[in-house]
């Protein structure tokens, strides 16, 4: 889930070549060649023989001038293919039978693709750097020429970044209306937007000093920084005392992830599509443990409210209990997820193409070119399956803070975060004084906006690009992680605190919501597909919520 993460927010953040609506994109930054991506998920890969030479190259070119086609391999074998041209001989090919590394610099052409299985991503080295996993390539890694981080650089990567920056601006206006004590509602509309470019950049710092990381830590540290602002509220939110809004954000984050965030994606992913794929057994395997979570509100709130006595204190001790039990199960999942059965993450998921509705200029001579690279392939030896080219996530990441300056971010994003929720809180009294707008509204629909706007951006883009696999894993992970890390530990922290109100039992209507929308979610990606019209399932069921949640009143607090 977290290398899912991961690799979803530099897919939507990094431009690929096409228009974008997402805010987040960055702008300012010099990015990889995107074409095999954009290619593979066009459905014209191609391929390069050892008979390709430069003048067959250049020939082609002229022969194309003015037609856009897909290149494509010399279908003569390579023993064949360069004996007209003693000239250009090409390097002997390596014997698969040795076991000696392949030297891929002896290979003429700077974008000659890689032949073989891919790689993970690979990280860099630093103060950190012990815990980074050496691969064959890395002698021709370490010879490259590093990038210098100089102040300017820094600055435009952290802040100059991409649009959604502008927004900074509210996070020193919201902290000076909070100490002349403006209007209340002021305080808490100016706060309330500048927590969500400062949640993007907590989460950009972490990313950055994962890169240094290995994949369990780097996992690991985008566990702990991966929901901070939803944790971070729901603490300030606990030590006030506020445990409505406590729960009903925690609730209304998971429902925003599971039906807004993947409905958004399934609407807009799948419009351009006939449907779209994902790994059906992540998914299932994070709806079963959503399930778990959604069994341990009901049974606490069951015991509740219907034991004779009304035992409040065997209520707390049932969801403390709970609570850790949630946490060892969460991290069985972690050790299942970067561990055990790490390459079941890393499988990737067949693609569709495009929806067509008419045959364009040029389809003729790219499906030619299609079948010209087909009848290639097993001329050179390769199978079909290593036509897939490698996509963003086995391309070098370079980072583009130094460690100190990424740590550094990090500190500052989390003390502005936490004082822009620190003064959003305390105003949330004057929100609902004025009777038209009610603590179940702000904790299960408002709040929840603030930590997961970036990841909206995120998963849409990449939806939007056919990559549901990470979509999916950034909508229903992050619900899983509130759901099975974030909630426990609040509960755990309610209990050394002495805050007795906050335990597992929710108000029903939290819980009935929160059934239903797991229960639908778990129809709706059963078969490993999905397309437009079950994202506007989702979405519906979001609204109807959300216009329940509008006229809900409270008639007594949560027993």
């Amino acid at each position: 889930m977290y290398s899912t993460r991961s690799a979803a927010n530099r897919l939507a953040r990094h431009n690929s070549g096409e228009r974008s609506w997402n805010p987040y994109q960055m702008f300012g930054k010099k990015t990889h060649n995107r074409s095999n991506s954009m290619q593979l998920e066009n459905g014209l890969t191609h391929t390069r023989s050892m008979g390709d030479l430069p003048a067959d190259q250049q020939r082609r070119e002229e022969m194309n001038a003015g037609i856009s086609v897909p290149e494509y391999s010399n279908t003569f074998p390579p023993e064949l293919a360069g004996s007209d041209h003693e000239t250009h001989k090409s390097p002997p090919e390596p014997s698969m039978a040795s076991q000696d590394p392949i030297n891929v610099s002896s290979v003429r052409g700077a974008d000659t693709e890689t032949i073989g299985s891919a790689q993970t991503r690979q990280r860099k080295g630093g103060i950190l750097g012990k815990f980074k996993h050496r691969h064959d390539d890395d002698e021709l890694e370490d010879k490259k020429p590093h990038q210098k981080f100089t102040f300017v650089s820094q600055l435009r990567a952290t802040i100059l970044n991409s649009w959604i920056n502008v927004l900074l601006i509210a996070a020193p206006v919201g902290i000076a209306l909070f100490a002349v004590k403006a209007n209340p509602i002021a305080v808490f509309v100016v706060n309330f937007i500048a927590i969500i470019p400062l949640a993007a950049m907590l989460s950009f710092a972490t990313e950055e000093i994962a890169l240094r990381t290995s994949e369990t830590i780097g996992g690991l540290l985008n566990a702990s920084f991966g929901n901070a602002v939803e944790l971070i509220v729901a603490i300030i939110a606990l030590v006030h005392g506020k445990t409505l809004i406590v729960q009903t954000s925690l609730i209304g984050s998971i429902l925003s992830n599971l039906l807004l965030v993947m409905g958004m994606s399934f609407l807009l992913g799948g419009i351009p599509r006939v449907e779209q794929n994902f790994n059906v057994t992540v998914a299932q395997t994070a709806a079963s443990m959503l399930a778990l979570a959604v069994s341990s509100l009901i049974i606490p709130t069951a015991y509740h409210r219907w034991s004779d006595l009304h035992n409040k204190d065997g209520t707390a001790a049932l969801s403390r209990g709970t609570s850790v039990l949630l946490l060892v199960v969460y991290g069985c999942y972690l050790f299942f997820q970067l561990k055990s059965h790490a390459e079941v993450y890393n499988r990737p998921s067949e693609k569709v193409e495009r929806r067509n509705a008419k045959v364009s200029e040029g389809d003729a001579s790219r499906g030619i070119a299609q079948i010209g690279k087909m009848t290639a392939v097993p001329l050179v030896g390769q199978s079909p399956d290593h036509m897939k080219m490698e996509d963003l996530d086995d391309e070098t990441e370079e980072p583009q803070l130094s460690v100190m300056t990424a740590i550094l971010t990090l500190i500052i994003s989390t003390g502005f975060v936490a004082a822009c929720a620190e003064f959003m809180v305390e105003s949330i009294d004057a929100l609902t004084a004025t009777g038209n707008i009610g603590e179940t509204f702000v904790g299960l629909i408002l709040l929840p906006i603030v930590g997961n706007a970036a990841e909206h951006a995120t998963a849409v883009t990449v939806a939007c690009k056919d990559k549901m696999d990470l979509a999916i894993g950034v909508a229903v992970g992050s619900s899983m992680q509130i759901a099975l890390l974030v909630l426990p530990l609040i509960v755990v922290l309610g209990w050394i605190i002495g805050e007795e109100a906050m335990t597992l039992n929710f108000d029903g209507f939290q819980v009935v919501v929160l059934f239903m929308s797991v229960l639908l979610v778990n129809y709706l990606i059963g078969d490993g597909k999905s397309h437009w019209l079950e994202g506007v399932l989702l979405i519906m069921m979001y609204l109807i919520i959300a216009l329940a949640a509008w006229f809900f009143v409270e008639l007594e607090p949560a027993l």
